[in-house]
């Protein structure tokens, strides 16, 4: 009989201090009666051994104890036997797609009644969306249909068949019934009926649903943003689906300057027609089809032009001209502020560096630096002698991701390694890099390490201080005779510092400020952030609506921009060949190796002793 968790038969050992202290426990006084001595010293030397054995085997309460100790540690150890049980048809698992073309009418609301048709004893949700969203596993009817009446579409392009895999790793013990609700007019990955034709393969059940009705049209389907002579220029394209010629008209308006003007675009009937919006002002623009239609998700374009304010960094230093100065003042449409201490107020600085070499910072300095990070700022520290464990006071230390040492010096030079892949290490290659001098630094618990030397010394790291961010930079970008390393020499070293101050949201390109519904970013941590459809406290975005989000401080605009997914005709072409398919070959048995666990039972009978114990003592009068 196999056993889940075998190490717990080691409380098997349990019974010998049982037999122990039944073989010590005090005999009852025998009186000697003269006369017989003589008969009963006979008979002591062949019986003083099988006395304690047979009283001991003779004595229920013994053998009760014996078998509860034995039946306990058997049960912690869980034994089960495997037996062969055919697939269950209880376990449906729907899965809705919510993409942005099930906005379109009532198709959603459609497929949320269609769904509720195929609810059973034991249900899954799954919303198919451009990463599959598991929303409720394992549930009863009743919750299943409370779920069902809280959904809505997204905008994103759904991956049906990644939704059809997640689907049959619920199923993949038991078996069961897959439901795929869909106006199936687009998606990504894989196609849908070749990942039914798995499924099927497996033993499980594939029914496709169709729902919607074939309607009109139009939408923004392409959006870009250029720096022209210090200046935006938004350029996009509108798609007419209609079988007409349409005129179509836009309503555009900065939402910060409330400044708005009007475009009539003439669209021939399934075409397209571009437009340009120039020397576009800060903040958010909106630009806007005048006339409703069936689907509104693609009726909006979003632009987002980071602010004035959003864009000063000031750079702190005591040695000037130094290349890290210099790559980030190179940066188009930021203010770049270098001064020699830290300023009481650093609240209109997005960004602050400190690269001073040589100078500690004092107190003072510290405590404004601390203030600002707690109330959301970002700072990036530079290693030098100033960082160093000898001269950094200890509360400049507690704020750094990094734990710092003393400085080290390598004859034959530290290979750098990407540790964790990012924006920051695409189109950087550090493994070139030659390092001779370093700060030795230890990782703190919560931060995390990007870049590292090959003996896991943190050269890139960053860690949360209230709201706020810090970046440690252990590459220094000191010049001369006295370089620690060459990085500054590098072609891609004022590209390494455009996207740190882009992933840190102080500057950065303007398309970091404007993607397409679907695109996941991470934060350094969890923290609120501000989508479309309210607040939500996460780690990880996925920009699933189209609208504004506030996230990290940065205003970003979020668009469709998609060609197939704002087409709103129907195809059948998926459900035609979901159902003429020949069957598929079966890959696994109608049946499943099912553990049958057998401890419930052996406590019940534990129990049953436990109560028999008890009657045995009471009928002694011992109780």
């Amino acid at each position: 009989m196999p056993f889940e968790t075998p190490l717990a038969l080691i409380a098997l050992l349990s019974v010998i201090p049982l037999i122990i202290l039944y073989l010590l426990r005090p005999k009852p006084l025998q009186v000697m009666v003269p006369s017989l001595m003589f008969l009963m010293k006979v008979q002591e030397e062949k019986k003083r051994f099988y006395t304690s054995i047979t009283k001991l085997i003779k004595d229920p309460l013994f053998l009760i104890q014996l078998l509860v100790l034995i039946l306990l540690a058997l049960a912690a150890a869980a034994p089960f036997i495997e037996t062969q049980e055919p697939l269950s048809g209880e376990h449906t698992v729907i899965i809705i797609d919510s993409s942005a073309s099930m906005q379109t009418d009532n198709r959603f609301s459609e497929a949320i009644s269609k769904a509720e048709g195929y609810v059973s004893k034991k249900n899954s949700i799954i919303l198919a969306q451009s990463t599959p969203v598991t929303i409720l596993e394992s549930e009863s009817s009743q919750a299943t249909y409370d779920t069902l009446d809280t959904l809505k579409a997204k905008a994103t392009v759904a991956d049906l068949s990644s939704a059809i895999s997640a689907g049959m790793r619920l199923l993949s013990d038991e078996g069961g019934n897959i439901v795929v609700v869909s106006d199936f007019t687009n998606w990504n990955g894989d196609d849908p009926v070749n990942a039914m034709n798995l499924a099927e393969s497996y033993g499980l059940t594939v029914q496709f649903v169709l729902v919607g009705r074939e309607t009109d049209n139009i939408g923004f389907i392409q959006g870009s943003i250029e720096a022209v002579d210090n200046s935006y220029t938004y350029t996009g394209v509108v798609k007419n689906y209609m079988n007409s010629r349409q005129v179509v008209d836009l309503e555009i308006k900065n939402l910060d300057n409330g400044k708005s003007n009007d475009v009539s675009l003439n669209i021939p009937a399934h075409s397209t027609k571009q437009f340009q919006l120039t020397n576009l002002g800060t903040g958010i623009t909106e630009v806007a089809i005048a006339d409703d239609d069936s689907l509104m998700a693609d009726n909006t374009a979003y632009i987002s032009i980071p602010r004035i304010s959003d864009r000063q960094l000031l750079f702190v230093t005591d040695v000037d001209n130094l290349p890290s100065q210099v790559a980030l003042s190179l940066i188009p449409n930021i203010k770049l502020n270098q001064i020699e201490g830290v300023p009481e107020d650093l609240s209109k600085y997005s960004m602050v560096v400190i690269a001073n070499k040589e100078r500690p910072l004092a107190s003072n300095e510290i405590a404004t630096l601390d203030n600002y990070l707690s109330g959301g700022g970002r700072a990036v520290f530079i290693a030098s002698e100033a960082l160093s464990s000898q001269n950094a006071k200890i509360e400049l230390q507690e704020i750094l991701p990094v734990i710092p040492a003393s400085i080290e010096d390598s004859d034959y030079g530290v290979t750098l390694e990407v540790v964790q892949e990012t924006r920051l290490s695409e189109d950087i290659k550090y493994e070139e890099v030659a390092m001779y001098r370093f700060l030795n630094v230890s990782s703190r618990i919560d931060s995390t390490t990007l870049v590292a030397t090959d003996d896991n010394i943190p050269l890139l790291a960053y860690d949360s201080v209230g709201d706020g961010t810090v970046v440690y930079l252990g590459i220094n970008d000191i010049t001369g005779e006295d370089a620690w390393n060459n990085f500054y020499n590098k072609p891609e070293y004022p590209v390494f510092w455009f996207k740190l101050a882009g992933w840190l949201g102080g500057t950065g390109s303007v398309q970091d400020y404007n993607l397409k519904t679907g695109t996941i970013s991470a934060l350094a941590k969890e923290q609120d952030i501000q989508t479309p459809n309210g607040t939500q406290t996460v780690s990880r975005v996925l920009y699933d609506e189209t609208g504004t989000y506030q996230v990290a401080g940065k205003e970003i605009a979020v668009n469709l921009y998609n060609d197939r997914e704002s087409d709103t005709t129907i195809e059948e072409d998926v459900i035609e060949r979901s159902q003429v398919q020949e069957g598929p070959e079966i890959v696994r048995s109608s049946s499943y190796t099912a553990k049958n666990y057998l401890d419930i039972y052996m406590i019940i009978i534990v129990f049953i002793l436990v109560v028999l114990e008890l009657l045995i003592i009471r009928k002694r009068g011992e109780l």
